[in-house]
């Protein structure tokens, strides 16, 4: 069923059966996309929960100006942001840096069983500014076109080519000593 079906049958009055399509449909990219920003397995799954709460609740002032995957997408990417956002915080408050918390939660992950590569990959890609690791992650894995991601994030495509640009060349930078034969 299309995202226009699915609010058809909102707007119809099925809003439960419309809800559940929506979770049906959209459940796994949003663990998927949110697990890229924050690496833990448990953090991401209680934070698709956290975004299904918010899509319920705002769906009866969904206006529709944007597609209804472009507004799931920035409900994700801000609850992941946010989190992010708390746990900088924490390890502020803890003296240790978020990029150190979130490598040590790659390692102890029991649900990642990338290559050592991916492993290192995962690692640099924690290393990044906010804004450059969100827009390679929405690149990278969830394979979006700059104009989705641009709607998403509210950002100019140019903006976001540029920093997808310097996200790859500090990625490469940082595996280029395990890899220098690669580079």
């Amino acid at each position: 069923m299309t995202d226009k079906e699915i609010l058809a049958l909102y707007r119809s009055g099925e809003t439960q059966k419309a809800f559940n399509m929506i979770v049906e449909a959209y459940s796994e990219r949003m663990y998927w996309h949110i697990r890229s920003l924050v690496c833990s397995h448990e953090d991401a799954d209680d934070l698709v929960q956290d975004v299904f709460v918010k899509i319920w609740a705002g769906l009866p002032s969904f206006r529709a100006e944007a597609q209804l995957s472009t507004w799931l997408y920035r409900i994700a990417t801000n609850e992941a942001l946010n989190f992010l956002n708390k746990q900088k915080v924490r390890a502020a408050l803890s003296f240790e840096r978020l990029s150190d918390n979130l490598e040590r939660k790659i390692e102890d992950d029991p649900y990642f069983d990338g290559r050592e590569a991916e492993r290192l990959l995962q690692k640099a890609i924690q290393k990044l500014p906010k804004k450059q690791k969100t827009v390679f992650c929405m690149r990278y894995w969830q394979e979006m076109s700059y104009e989705e991601i641009s709607e998403i994030l509210e950002s100019s495509v140019g903006a976001l080519k540029a920093s997808y640009h310097f996200a790859v060349e500090k990625i490469k930078e940082e595996l280029k000593e395990k890899f220098s034969d690669l580079f």
